[in-house]
């Protein structure tokens, strides 16, 4: 089996990890049992290019467990596990791409040697392999029955390779599902960006203007974290509405122009590139904090936030000291990547959980399909989502009421008034 991982000595310690993270991750498991018994997925090949973590390789074992072959690559160079990566080698015979703090040549040569597989599936965070299948690997696509995409970033690159005609096969935009942005991007990405950058920093939180660039499910999430940590929140947007949505929740709301001036932390999750650049490090405060949680490292504009720079070190781990020609100094989180696995270790598992199984259950789906998708952005699938809040009830134990034949009969009638 060929494989690229840092050190397989580290398999123990990684097999540890995965075995906590799947006591938290009851819904997948049973998916897991049920795919055991029924192969669902078998004769499939699903090429994942994921953040390679505890969570990931739960799923991992879950489409094996389905029939499954499959081999994942890392989404981001600094999210990924070692100890991870070499027990799904050795524990679980994954053929796993990825090394912590791999350059980019490494990293696209990891995503090839995902697809060399040549998947009839994909699952993506991020849209990198989906967009490489796109660009040098073509011959693919004719086996691609369909893919899948967990980000918001990436669902934006992949509607808009819908909107240029440039998508080449169906694609499902897993991050929309209700059981993946509403619990995933709020509760998930809020609390491990706080995790991360207390993690970088050992700052107090309480008092500090904390600006959130960017109000969709994960800035909400972040901004109501920080809130609880006794900050005073600062909301950046450019969406009317979601910047009165924020106005109403109780946060300020301003350009970021202005929040420049009186930030003492900034996170930036909006999925766009250079949110903060030049004009807005040339007036910050010195100290200032800077972190991004979006999926890509372009939200802060790095190549001006150098060329401002006379002098760069490391503070911390995953804390860079950008030191400016007027003696001001910013501090930059995990050189701009994603703040929550780049410091952190990500989403908790209790959460992946259900976005995992969104993903266990589209390709299955997929695999399933008696006819071929239209190749376009699909939705998930409403049962998927029904049937993923379902199994998250029944996994910690809580009933809820169901509608008796009256009741259904009057929601369903339009002949029935006061």
């Amino acid at each position: 089996m060929d494989y690229d991982v840092t050190d397989i000595s580290l398999t123990e310690a990684g097999r540890r990890r995965i075995e906590w993270a799947d006591r938290q991750m009851k819904v997948l498991r049973l998916i897991r049992e049920r795919f055991a018994a029924e192969q669902p997925l078998a004769g499939e090949r699903i090429g994942c290019c994921l953040h390679v973590t505890s969570e990931t390789a739960n799923l991992m074992r879950t489409l094996q467990a389905g029939g499954a072959q499959v081999a994942l690559c890392a989404s981001n160079p600094l999210s990924t596990q070692d100890e991870v990566a070499a027990s799904l080698v050795a524990d679980f015979q994954v053929p796993v791409f990825a090394r912590h703090g791999e350059d980019r040549d490494t990293y696209y040569r990891h995503i090839n040697s995902v697809l060399d597989i040549e998947p009839t599936i994909s699952i993506d965070d991020g849209a990198d392999l989906i967009s490489t299948v796109h660009s040098e690997r073509q011959e693919l696509i004719s086996n691609l029955k369909a893919g899948m995409e967990e980000t918001t970033t990436g669902v934006i690159r992949l509607r808009a390779m819908a909107a240029d005609g440039a998508l080449r096969y169906p694609l499902i935009a897993v991050n929309d599902a209700a059981t993946k942005h509403l619990f995933d991007n709020y509760y998930g990405t809020g609390q491990s960006t706080i995790d991360g950058i207390l993690r970088a920093t050992n700052v107090l939180l309480a008092g500090t203007n904390f600006v959130v660039c960017g109000y969709g499910d994960c800035g909400r999430g972040v901004a109501r974290r920080a809130t609880g940590m006794g900050a005073k929140v600062i909301v950046c947007e450019v969406d009317p509405l979601r910047a009165l949505q924020a106005t109403l929740d109780g946060y300020q709301v301003m350009p970021i122009g202005q929040a420049a001036q009186i930030g003492d932390i900034f996170i930036t999750v909006t999925g766009d590139r250079s949110v903060i650049r030049r004009e807005h490090f040339e007036v910050m405060k010195d100290g200032t904090i800077l972190g991004n949680t979006g999926h890509f490292d372009v939200e802060i504009d790095l190549a001006d936030l150098r060329e401002l720079s006379v002098n760069v070190r490391q503070m911390r781990p995953n804390l860079e000291e950008y030191q400016l020609s007027d003696g001001r100094r910013l501090y930059l989180i995990g050189e701009g990547r994603l703040t929550n696995l780049a410091a952190a270790e990500g989403h908790p598992a209790v959460v992946m959980d259900m976005s995992f199984a969104n993903q266990a259950l589209c390709a299955e789906f997929v695999a399933q399909c008696r006819e071929a998708l239209v190749v376009a952005v699909h939705e998930v699938p409403h049962q998927i989502d029904e049937q993923v809040a379902a199994l998250k009830l029944q996994a910690i134990g809580i009933g809820i009421d169901t509608l008796t034949p009256e009741q259904k009969e009057y929601l369903e009638s339009w002949k029935m008034g006061t």
